[in-house]
């Protein structure tokens, strides 16, 4: 017996119903068949009316559904309603959490390996881009090498050079990719017990994985986001407002393509005293702290180093410990200062002894500790090559900020290539990269980042708690990962535990994985892969 009341329709409604709702007579069911704006409208109708959102539709949103013609879908139902209801909450009241009731799937395509960190910037979006490790970047598009283009470089006195320096980094990069393959496959034969498909993707991997570095940041890419409209707005005001010309080109394309599908969530855009205002106001504070910081610190520059840089600048000598309270709290009923002043009397068994309950048994690292680890920050300066940079900027949910691409800190060479003796062929295209770079600045300093080979490092600044860093470091140090990012993230988990003096958290992070050799990281991930393509087969 349900405790549920199923609402009655007539025989009419439920053929209407179907072709939008899951389902009619249970509590919880999913839209389909509808425009975005149109679950949005009714989601938003749906707060301020006592009615079910299924009795809701018929009522407010099907007045104007021909049910004489396709009796499938009619995508279009409703939408001159939704659409007026979004510009009386949007304009009239100002309700800007309705434009997070919708959704767009955008394939983003050939943007630059620069664009694609403006792109992945929100926080409240999903991404998916191309990897490099598995997209050998030999392969020409349409007869050229996949470079960016930008066209006020192409259409100046420099076009020309450009494309010579770029076709000959990919000409070297394009050599190297099957001399690697060559080395790894004679430093690591193949065991009996795999597969030739298995090891042959691992050895490809581990191959593009080592020369990518080479590859300069102009490099193209593809992207697939999903966001919700309010997320997309904001996307494309910072997109506008950004000094790079292929930025805001690309976020008129963007907006072209998203008007045909949610129109409505994207009309302030547009406005002079909303989107307008805001592009210009993001565009003013970055020209004057730009200003700034050029009289500030016009002669000092950084040099080149010869290492990676991992530096925790800040964290909270007692954050394991504020940890500790905010594990006890919801299990209480005493205010967290009483928690915090009774966690100071704690034995240190006592301590551990919290956290351990709290933490349980992890299996495996999918079973992450809960919001409490999320009591304690860390701050880290990083220093690392522009590879390593672009997976780690990939983690959202933490506070990232990076300064600009150039050579200035020199380039980090693979110990793979060094031990297989191209390193001259390596560096030649860190020189051409360099030169080019240089020659562009002058004249196009936002664009010349384009040239910066992806092994050239950069200078960022990472702000995580302790559950954002159980998360990351545990993913990014497991054995397939690229090493450049396993040795960052290793030396994380280190400082947390041996710098911050957080031992108990950093043992909480237990899959974090601290060996250094990682041989052919990736065929695990593929042995296994296969066998659940062959169970799957069998099955």
């Amino acid at each position: 017996m349900t405790v549920y009341i199923a609402e009655e329709f007539s025989a009419d409604e439920a053929d209407i119903l179907r072709r939008y709702f899951t389902n009619l007579d249970q509590p919880v069911f999913a839209l389909v068949n509808l425009p975005e704006v149109v679950k949005g409208a009714l989601f938003a109708r749906y707060s301020r009316s006592h009615l079910s959102l299924r009795r809701l539709f018929l009522q407010e949103f099907v007045g104007d559904l021909d049910i004489e013609g396709d009796q499938t879908i009619d995508a279009t139902v409703g939408l001159r309603r939704a659409e007026e209801l979004y510009d009386r909450v949007f304009f009239e009241y100002g309700d800007d959490s309705v434009a997070q009731l919708g959704g767009v799937h955008l394939a983003c395509e050939q943007a630059s390996n620069v664009l694609t960190k403006i792109l992945e910037w929100g926080r409240l979006m999903a991404y998916l881009e191309q990897s490099t490790r598995y997209i050998a970047y030999d392969q020409r598009l349409g007869g050229r090498f996949r470079y960016y283009r930008e066209p006020h470089i192409m259409n100046s006195p420099l076009g020309t050079r450009y494309v010579a320096d770029m076709d000959r980094i990919f000409d070297l990069y394009s050599q190297l990719v099957p001399e690697m393959q060559n080395y790894f496959r004679e430093a690591t034969p193949k065991n009996s017990g795999d597969s030739d498909f298995a090891y042959r993707l691992a050895i490809k991997a581990k191959a593009l994985d080592t020369v990518r570095g080479m590859l300069p940041a102009a490099s193209l890419s593809n992207v697939g986001i999903f966001g919700s409209g309010q997320a997309y707005e904001a996307l494309l005001l910072r997109m506008r407002s950004h000094p790079l010309p292929e930025s805001r080109a690309y976020a008129e394309l963007m907006l072209t393509e998203l008007r045909k599908v949610i129109p409505s969530f994207l009309k302030r855009v547009d406005l002079p005293d909303r989107g307008v205002r805001i592009t210009n106001y993001l565009s003013d504070t970055r020209e004057s702290m730009q200003a700034v910081a050029d009289t500030l610190f016009a002669n000092d520059t950084g040099g080149v180093v010869d290492d990676d840089v991992v530096d925790l600048i800040d964290f909270d000598p007692d954050g394991e410990l504020k940890v500790v309270v905010a594990c006890l709290y919801p299990f209480t009923s005493l205010s967290e200062r009483t928690l915090e002043a009774r966690a100071y009397q704690m034995t240190t068994q006592e301590r551990l002894g919290v956290l351990k309950a709290y933490i349980g048994q992890r299996n495996n690292r999918r079973q992450r500790p809960g919001r409490a680890f999320e009591r304690t920050n860390y701050r880290f300066d990083v220093l690392s090559d522009y590879g390593a940079f672009r997976d780690l900027q990939r983690h959202r949910m933490l506070t990232i900020e990076w300064q600009p691409l150039s050579p200035r800190h020199g380039y980090a060479t693979p110990e793979a290539v060094r031990s297989a003796g191209f390193t001259d062929q390596y560096r030649a295209a860190m020189a051409r990269s360099e030169a080019l770079h240089n020659l562009l600045e002058e004249d196009f300093p936002e664009s010349a980042c384009y040239a910066v080979s992806l092994a050239y490092r950069i200078r960022y600044a990472m702000q995580f708690n302790a559950r954002q860093a159980t998360h990351m470091l545990e993913l990014r140090t497991t054995p397939q990962g690229h090493e450049a990012y396993r040795r960052i993230c290793q030396r994380m988990h280190t400082q947390i535990a041996e710098k911050a003096g957080h031992v108990a958290l950093a043992e909480a992070m237990r899959f974090v994985n601290q060996d250094s050799d990682a041989s052919l990281g990736r065929l695990a991930a593929e042995k296994a892969a296969e066998k659940r393509r062959r169970t799957r087969d069998l099955g």
